[in-house]
């Protein structure tokens, strides 16, 4: 495998916080990678250095000559006065500009602009590539192009970028959270996509079931070292639980022989002077690696939890919509103590409207909604808290408590709970505008947990943190002493977290599911192949019923015909379109005599062939 990048002793820093430094790393060709850190750690600044759009202190990024490279932002900027069309068609690359001219034009009444962009397209031989983006749009729900792109929402935006890198088809991807604001359909989608995709890889994400199933290799980023993991999510704890396990040992071991060395050393100059050298240097060496921080920060949460009364939260016939979409159709359900809930259903299916409604911040249509006199809620919201960009970290925690209560009757400075929630000495006095994206996450949940609640509301909170502290919040919330809703599109974390799931299906309907999402996921499979099945039955019983007694046994298709089967849909499709687009041409009496006569000589041609293909697809269909 040929180098597509290499990384050399890279270093970037902001003011005075280091990022990261003198880091290298390679991508080979081939290569499906994820990187892994903590929040702050640089993770973002990297992607954005080896992608081109950031300039890093010191150290270079090599690039194989005429790569392209395709570039996923975690948060995807756009210019507001543009249209869909505009922002999905963005690339420099020929047959792209020439769909998206061709694509504009068909929005148009203009024949002429029709006419020159549907021969564009046969010049540039970009039919096939066209159906290809269509494919890729349609499974992203991107349907209206000449929508403003000041309309869209955060998840559709997301679609939108994501949808502009993968039509491009670059040498090499580089994805930064790439399932953020996706909902758990489009999320399992691209991961079939990218995994089957022949495409080299490099992406944060804190998916870990999307990082096992699309990456084969690991890289974590700590304390300036990249270490390699060349296995799947489940290898990698693995490995990295032997590692850090190992570094301690070997720093114990260092400090207990330091301590031998330090007597040797406080001797009396005379004496030591009659020592080799190599000693006294090597006492140093040995100092150094003494001082060295265990990799492992363990973070505990054991926030005090408020007691619960016997009446939680009873909700009765609720219903909610706006102007003509319904987001809740007469719901009622009562939560019971120490209840944990999770929330699934596609974007806009009305999952934050819900949360929304049981915490008073928008009113219901009608029905009630009944909190019990104990209940406290503590409600990590999507778009998160406004925080003061001109204060400190540790300015924002106090200036909720100067003391926080814990378990067992247990107390912490400010100080001392940020820094249990991974901010270091350092850090702490950090602006807030200058924390990374996970950090100020982080500082959110830290404000969330610290008010005592009894009953959490966390909507979307794996948004930009780091897998290290996902695995600490999943533990708490595990044992938490209160009830739980979550609304998440990590599989991996509702898994972990809650006991039963209220499905959003759409049109205000929410069925209460009894288990976790990969249950849900397995039932929904099954349903799946069942209706396969029985549509398959229905076939066998109608081909049954035409055959005669005489009729030879029935055989199954090859793979071949199941190829050939497969592309006559796509081959009848694109020529049943340039049909409609020749008879339109003609009857638009705009052409010239000779061009008239190609049109017509052509449609003659596709009408044969729309008819040839169309028996062989009649014919592989009653195979």
């Amino acid at each position: 495998m040929s180098s597509l990048l290499q990384v050399e002793n890279l270093s970037k820093s902001y003011g005075d916080v280091v990022l990261f430094k003198n880091i290298s790393l390679g991508i080979l060709e081939g290569q499906k990678v994820a990187l892994i850190a903590k929040n702050g750690t640089g993770k973002t600044s990297l992607l954005e250095i080896m992608a081109g759009n950031d300039q890093a202190d010191s150290g270079s990024v090599t690039k194989q000559g005429g790569l392209s490279v395709g570039y996923l932002p975690q948060d995807p900027k756009f210019d507001m006065s543009k249209r869909v069309i505009d922002q999905i068609f963005i690339s420099d690359n020929l047959k792209t500009q020439t769909i998206r001219e061709y694509e504009s034009a068909m929005q148009s009444n203009d024949k002429l602009r029709m006419e020159r962009a549907i021969n564009a397209m046969d010049a540039a031989d970009a039919w096939e590539y066209e159906q290809q983006i269509k494919q890729i749009l349609t499974e992203l729900k991107i349907t209206d192009f000449e929508q403003p792109v000041s309309e869209l929402s955060g998840g559709q935006k997301k679609r939108i970028a994501l949808a502009n890198v993968l039509i491009t088809e670059p040498e090499l991807l580089i994805l930064d959270e790439p399932t953020n604001h996706l909902d758990l359909e489009m999320i399992e989608w691209l991961e079939v996509f990218l995994s089957k995709a022949r495409c080299t890889l490099f992406m944060v994400t804190h998916d870990r079931y999307f990082l096992d199933r699309v990456c084969s290799e690991i890289l974590e980023m700590e304390d300036n070292v990249i270490y390699k993991y060349k296995g799947n999510y489940s290898y990698y704890l693995e490995k990295r639980e032997e590692r850090i396990l190992a570094t301690n040992a070997n720093i114990e071991k260092a400090r207990n022989l330091l301590r031998k060395e330090k007597e040797w050393m406080g001797r009396q100059p005379q004496a030591r002077a009659t020592k080799a050298k190599a000693r006294i240097e090597g006492y140093y060496a040995l100092k150094e690696k003494a001082a060295g921080k265990a990799p492992e920060q363990q973070l505990e949460l054991d926030i005090q939890t408020r007691r619960l009364g016997s009446k939680i939260l009873e909700i009765h016939h609720l219903n909610k919509r706006f102007d003509d979409k319904v987001m809740l159709d007469d719901f009622s359900y009562t939560f019971a103590r120490f209840e944990k809930v999770g929330i699934v259903g596609r974007n806009g299916a009305g999952k934050s409207t819900f949360l929304n409604l049981i915490t008073s911040m928008i009113p219901a249509d009608s029905g009630t909604i009944e909190t019990g006199e104990t209940v406290v809620y503590g409600y990590y919201r999507q778009e998160g808290l406004k925080l003061d960009e001109d204060k400190r970290a540790i300015e924002v925690i106090k200036d909720i408590a100067e003391v926080i209560t814990l378990g067992n009757n247990r107390t912490l400075s400010a100080s001392q709970f940020l820094e249990y929630f991974l901010f270091s000495p350092e850090t702490q006095y950090t602006y807030v505008s200058r924390l990374s994206g996970g950090e100020r996450r982080r500082l959110y949940l830290m404000t969330i947990l610290m008010t005592n609640p009894n009953f959490l509301i966390l909507d979307e909170p794996t948004n930009d943190l780091d897998i290290m502290t996902l695995n600490v919040l999943e533990d708490y919330l595990a044992s938490f002493g209160g009830c739980l809703i979550v609304v998440s599109h990590d599989r991996f974390f509702m898994d972990k977290v809650v006991d039963h799931l209220f499905v959003f299906e759409g049109d205000g309907k929410v069925v209460n599911f009894p288990g976790n999402y990969s249950d849900y996921r397995y039932d929904l499979d099954q349903e799946e192949k069942k209706a396969k099945m029985e549509q398959k039955a229905v076939k066998e019983v109608k081909r049954e019923a035409n055959v005669s007694p005489a009729a030879p046994v029935v055989r199954k298709m090859t793979f071949k015909e199941k190829k050939e089967f497969e592309a006559l849909e796509v081959e009848i499709a694109q020529l049943t379109q340039e049909r409609a687009e020749l008879e339109e041409a003609i009857n638009s009496a705009g052409l010239q005599q000779a061009e008239l006569m190609k049109r017509i000589e052509r449609l003659g041609v596709v009408v044969n062939l729309i008819d040839e293909k169309e028996m062989r697809w009649l014919e592989l269909s009653e195979i």
